[in-house]
């Protein structure tokens, strides 16, 4: 799961502007905003997230060819 976020995280930054370590800051927000928003309703379960999980949740991402809103 850790290489899928950085190489999402490494395309964007190779198609937009290269901000670094920001990016992967914004890509892991977009990774994880359903959970966060839903996190009072999971009390106690448990969520796997590997390379498909991610690979799913950011899909629009690499698909997007408008990347603007990624920048920071």
């Amino acid at each position: 799961a850790i290489g899928a976020v950085a190489r999402i995280a490494a395309e964007v930054n190779g198609q937009v502007e290269n901000i670094g370590a920001r990016r992967l800051q914004t890509v892991m927000e977009k990774l994880l905003e359903e959970v966060s928003f839903d996190a009072e309703n999971r009390k106690g379960e448990t969520l796997l997230i590997d390379a498909a999980y991610v690979d799913d949740q950011l899909a629009s991402i690499s698909r997007n060819t408008d990347l603007s809103k990624y920048i920071l």
